[in-house]
């Protein structure tokens, strides 16, 4: 059996290598269509990486809650009235929800920051300590704020690195003391570049975080402007969000229902967009590449059946020796595997070299005004990739190889004999 197979693909070796300028031309077909498909799926693997790292930036996982005003009667009281919770409402509202794992309080106001001879207005955050793990903030130089910084109402100030470039150019920030609504604040941070969905009162990186109790020393801050809550894990991030939402409509006389009286976003109001975005993109791709592909593999057809039709008598000849059909159609399967892999092979490689020329593609850096290049595109041909590809390959190579080869199998061989 084996020598046989072993036979027929040695014809089909000397059967291409009879027109070898036909067969490169075939096989350039399935070369670039392979092309395509890889560096289709290569762009929407790199898309939705670089929107889920993005989206990732905001939080792993967190709901952000803003106090509203009541449309529902509840508790003897009217609608219409303004919701504000105090630290205590959140501390309590945190022991008895079991799916919250931390609440942090915020309060935002935009002030004046100075430093020497330069003035400018930014969002001034004062947050708690474990803001920086649920948010994402991640120092590239110095540090985050801490729970002695709180306890202590230290003067210490945590820079985005935009405010940071407008306040210090290319200067050394931490350890240096700036100036915030007439208080002298020492830089103990600056954040590491970060792109994200989902900023809310602007983006993370022109705000400067400090700590609650030093906020509340500079203004009012009896009454967060929001809080953000984390739950216990990624997957109770609704039901810790219905939690609180409950916990806190008892405790502040509202109807639970009532969705003005408490908004809220989080990363599972974001995950959905981010995801029907790129899978959906990746989907097109896909399609288009595989259609490509598909383009190539009808071609490869086409000039095999045109070789049926050339070589109908050495086919009748080979049948009245003694051939079987599956003789016959095996080595034109055979033919169409040879240049379907060839061309598989040298596609794969081909795309290789592409992506390996090819610098990153500008994506979200004139979204979030970056230059340093982690808004870029940067095409990547995964293992993953190369394994779906040559799925697809081989599908096509099948499919447009059986069509000639049963047609092949099907001649009479005194028919085909008398073909001129």
């Amino acid at each position: 059996m084996s020598a046989m197979l072993l036979e027929i693909v040695l014809q089909a070796w000397d059967s291409l290598r009879r027109n070898p300028t036909r067969s490169i031309l075939t096989m350039l077909g399935i070369v670039w269509g392979i092309a395509s498909v890889t560096l289709l799926m290569a762009y929407g693997s790199g898309f939705r990486s670089l929107m889920m790292g993005v989206f990732q930036n905001f939080s792993k996982s967190a709901v952000i809650v803003f106090p509203g005003q009541t449309s529902m009667q509840a508790g003897g009281e009217r609608a219409g009235r303004r919701i504000r919770f105090e630290l205590a409402d959140l501390e309590a509202v945190r022991m008895e929800c079991t799916l919250v794992r931390q609440i942090c309080p915020e309060t935002i106001r935009r002030v004046n920051l100075s430093y020497g001879d330069r003035l400018v207005s930014l969002n001034v955050r004062g947050v708690c300590a474990e803001y920086g793990e649920i948010r994402s903030e991640i120092p590239s130089e110095g540090r985050w704020l801490t729970k002695e910084d709180q306890a202590e109402r230290r003067r210490v100030a945590f820079l985005g690195q935009w405010a940071k470039g407008k306040l210090f150019s290319g200067r050394p920030a931490v350890g240096e003391t700036v100036t915030i609504q007439g208080a002298r604040f020492v830089v103990i941070g600056v954040m590491d570049r970060k792109l994200a969905f989902g900023n809310y009162y602007g983006p993370d990186d022109r705000s400067v975080f400090i700590p609650y109790e030093t906020a509340a020393e500079l203004w009012d801050a009896r009454y967060p402007t929001n809080a953000v809550v984390q739950p216990i894990a990624p997957i109770y991030e609704v039901q810790a969000e219905q939690q609180f939402r409950a916990a806190m409509a008892k405790r502040l006389r509202f109807d639970p229902r009532d969705e003005r009286a408490l908004t809220t976003f989080g990363t599972s109001t974001i995950r959905p967009i981010i995801d029907g975005l790129t899978i959906g993109l990746q989907v097109l791709l896909l399609f288009i590449g595989t259609l490509t592909l598909a383009i190539g593999g009808i071609g490869l057809m086409n000039i095999l059946l045109v070789s049926v039709t050339e070589r109908t008598r050495e086919i009748g000849l080979r049948r009245a020796l003694g051939a079987k059909r599956w003789h016959v159609a095996g080595q034109f399967l055979a033919e169409a595997l040879f240049l379907t892999l060839a061309g598989g092979a040298l596609g794969v490689l081909l795309s290789y070299a592409i992506t390996w020329i090819l610098p990153p593609m500008p994506m979200l850096s004139a979204l979030f005004e970056d230059d340093s290049g982690r808004g870029d595109l940067v095409l990547r041909v995964q293992a993953g990739i190369v394994l779906a590809s040559a799925g697809a390959l081989l599908v096509v190579g099948i499919a447009s190889g059986m069509a000639p080869a049963l047609r092949a199998a099907r001649l009479d061989p005194g028919e085909a004999l008398r073909v001129e």
